[in-house]
């Protein structure tokens, strides 16, 4: 599914909206406590879409760290969105 560049510009500007910082100082990638934040969802259904695999959401693991880049989450919430022409 193509992600419009523009729509994922937009939802950049969400993302830093939701974490409370400037759109130039978005950082390149966020912990599970922030990425859970900027999807409106709990930490733990984050673990759990990790392990079921039930979305194709990008992770970055290592040791026992998990992150998000920001980018990736903003694609992965385009591909989502619904009803919306681009």
């Amino acid at each position: 599914m193509h992600t419009n560049s523009e729509t994922v510009s937009q939802i950049m500007a969400d993302i830093a909206r939701a974490l409370n910082c400037p759109p130039e100082a978005i950082p390149a990638q966020v912990d599970e406590t922030a990425a859970a934040q900027i999807l409106n969802i709990k930490k733990s259904t984050l673990s759990n879409w990790r392990c079921t695999g039930r979305y194709h959401l990008p992770y970055i693991k290592t040791g026992r760290l998990v992150r998000y880049r920001t980018f990736d989450l903003a694609e992965w919430i385009a591909r989502r969105r619904v009803g919306a022409e681009g």
